[in-house]
Parts: C-alpha cells; structure tokens; sequence
C-alpha cells in the first residue's frame, strides 16, 4: 500500500511526501523512507539543484512536464512536499505502486526514475 505517501488536497491534486538525499552517486526513487518516497539525486544541495534534480526525477517518473511538479515545501529540507498537476489520485497510486515494492523495500531498477518499461 502506497497511499500513505501523499495526500489529496482540496484541489484534488496529490500532494507527494519525499525524503531527499542529495549528492548521491546517481538519481534515482529508491522506495520508502518511513511514510515518504525516497529520491537519491546527484545533484548537491546548493542553490536549489537538489530541488530541481528531484523535481525532474518526479515528472520523469509520473511522465509529466517539469512544470506539472511542483515543490511545495521543505525547499532547504531533505522532507519535502511535491504537488503533482494534471494525474488523478489513483493514477499516482499506480505509479507509487509501480515504484515501490509492496514492502517498501526499494525497486529492483537499478538507476531507473520512471516507470518500468513493457517488456
């Protein structure tokens, strides 16, 4: 189950709990961190490129534009909140379920930011 790991606000628009480590080896979701998806990203925490380097992990993920992300709050925080435009709720639980495995340990796709690719 996923849908601890965002919320729906009054606009209707899921609103994604993300915990960050920058300045990682590579971008990737790498699963859970308690209730929030974790995101590695390269990019260090310096004049908003962790933020950016996740935001476009995010879109590339849920295949959206960048500007369909947007981060909410934490800007200087490794908690962070993404509002997500234009996906109905259960299209993002799909996503998240595709990201995370049903225990929350992290996906098996190596280096992998969006969804899995049909075989």
């Amino acid at each position: 189950m996923t849908n601890d790991l965002y919320t729906v606000d009054d606009d209707g628009l899921a609103v994604l709990t993300v915990h960050v480590q920058p300045g990682a080896g590579r971008t990737e979701i790498v699963g859970r961190h308690g209730d929030a998806l974790k995101v590695r990203v390269a990019a260090p925490p310096d004049r908003g490129r962790a933020n950016e380097a996740v935001t476009k992990a995010l879109a590339d993920a849920f295949g959206l534009a960048v500007a369909k992300v947007e981060l909410i709050s934490g800007e200087t925080n490794r908690s962070k909140r993404f509002r997500v435009h234009d996906l109905d709720p259960d299209t993002v639980e799909a996503t998240l379920r595709r990201l995370v495995d049903r225990d929350g340990a992290p996906t098996k796709r190596s280096g992998a930011v969006g969804p899995p690719r049909p075989s």
